[in-house]
């Protein structure tokens, strides 16, 4: 099964539950040499932590701990694998609703599938997995940011929300100084790549690559990026595309804008049934976000590294030069 593994060159795979005794993943073809150490990570991770009165009470430290794959400093070519240990788990919040299908959640179609569930925050579906997949990402910022690519985050300013509810919003990202050529013309491209990373993420429900849906009722003539030559370097007069054309980059500034939902666990009375069948109301109890893009920027910072630092290594193969300037010295 393939459901926690992601990439195609750079493979990220990543285990762990809410309220387990830890979460963690491991990346494999790591290029030996990379430095890495366990300071590397505290800068991002700190980005997800709950910092805001619309976030989370829920404090963890966050800690990531390298448990292969790294000697001396360096990566060795092998597996990494980084874990970081739960430590502030309410699992009694759970308790009365643990038969209860919680609207907005994945505790029914947990159950469709596989039959059993951890209802402790959701298990295996909780955002809390996406600590992870930052930790992932600075492994793979070592590998984009060694040819000059920058990754940035904006999202939509928090709102107004009402007493006892959650309200959704957006998160925009950039990444700059990507080369040409990065992606594959069909099944691969690198807007579907993208995508696919955005939208593993629970909280992501639509996702938008340049003007996104606006070009549904542009003209052809106005969302067309024109060539030009700016001081002998090809390159566009508009980005309407968001830097990608044909699924292969072009070397605009690629952006991406994700839809966030609202955070579904809200502390007023829900309709709902139980595993049964049976009508019932119910309230949720525990420590939940109000408002996620703050939050989830920084996971979707990650993923983008993840997927340009796999289109790069995937590239190396594309052109029979690239072996030359290796291999025949």
């Amino acid at each position: 099964m393939s459901g926690s593994l992601f990439g195609n060159t750079l493979k990220v795979m990543t285990y762990g539950e809410s309220h387990g005794p830890a979460i963690g993943c491991v990346i494999d073809n790591v290029p030996a040499g990379i430095d890495l150490c366990e300071e590397d990570f505290v800068y991002y991770m700190d980005k997800r932590k709950p910092q805001r009165n619309t976030d989370t009470p829920r404090k963890e430290s966050d800690t990531v701990k390298i448990m292969s794959g790294v000697f001396k400093g360096k990566t060795t070519g092998t597996p990494v694998s980084l874990m970081i240990v739960n430590e502030n788990v309410h699992s009694s919040d759970y308790d009365n609703i643990k038969d209860l299908y919680r609207p907005g959640h994945a505790d029914f179609s947990f159950d469709a599938k596989f039959g059993i569930r951890d209802h402790r925050g959701g298990g295996r579906s909780s955002g809390r997995e996406t600590a992870v997949r930052v930790a992932a990402g600075v492994l793979a910022r070592k590998i984009t940011e060694r040819i000059g690519i920058e990754i940035i985050s904006e999202y939509s300013p928090v709102p107004d929300i009402p007493e006892l509810d959650s309200m959704g919003g957006t998160v925009k990202i950039t990444a700059k100084n990507v080369p040409a050529g990065l992606g594959e013309p069909v099944f691969g491209k690198l807007d579907a790549e993208l995508a696919k990373a955005f939208m593993s993420v629970g909280a992501v429900k639509a996702v938008e690559i340049g003007d996104g849906k606006a070009v549904s009722s542009a003209l052809g003539s106005v969302n067309n990026d024109e060539f030009t030559n700016v001081d002998g370097k090809i390159t566009t007069k508009t980005n309407h595309a968001g830097g990608i054309l044909g699924g292969i980059s072009n070397g605009n500034d690629i952006i991406v804008t994700a839809s966030i939902k609202p955070v579904p666990s809200i502390l007023l009375p829900q309709n709902t049934v139980d595993k049964n069948g049976n009508e019932c109301e119910m309230q949720i109890k525990g420590r939940h976000d109000k408002y996620l893009p703050p939050r989830i920027a920084p996971v979707l910072e990650a993923m983008t590294a993840l997927v340009l630092a796999d289109a790069i290594m995937t590239n190396m193969t594309s052109r029979i030069e690239y072996f030359d300037r290796v291999y025949n010295k």
